[in-house]
C-alpha cells in the first residue's frame, strides 16, 4: 500500500521532532490499525524514543484516497488512551 505526505503531516513531524523513518516503519509494521469514528485509520506502535521513555506513535490516515493520504502525525504518552486490547 502506498502513502503520501500532507504538507500538514510534514510540518508537526518537523515540529514535534519525529524522523519519517519512525512514521514509515509504523506504516509498514504497524502494531495496530484503529478504526477511527470520521473513517479515518489511526496506524500505531510503541517506540522508544531514547532515554527509556516509550511513546505511542500514532501515523493518521485517511483511506478514502488513493494514494492514502497521511493528514497528521504524533506521539503521546497517554498510551492506555488510545490502545486497544483483543
Amino acid at each position: 500500500m502506498s502513502f503520501r505526505l500532507s504538507r500538514h503531516a510534514q510540518d508537526e513531524m518537523g515540529r514535534r521532532g519525529i524522523p519519517r523513518q519512525m512514521v514509515d516503519g509504523v506504516l509498514a509494521n504497524p502494531q495496530q490499525i484503529i478504526d477511527m469514528p470520521d473513517g479515518k485509520k489511526a496506524y500505531q506502535s510503541q517506540i522508544d524514543f531514547g532515554g527509556g521513555r516509550v511513546f505511542l506513535l500514532r501515523v493518521i490516515v485517511a483511506v478514502d484516497v488513493d494514494p492514502n493520504l497521511v493528514v497528521t502525525v504524533y506521539r503521546t504518552s497517554k498510551i492506555s488512551k488510545y490502545w486497544r486490547t483483543p
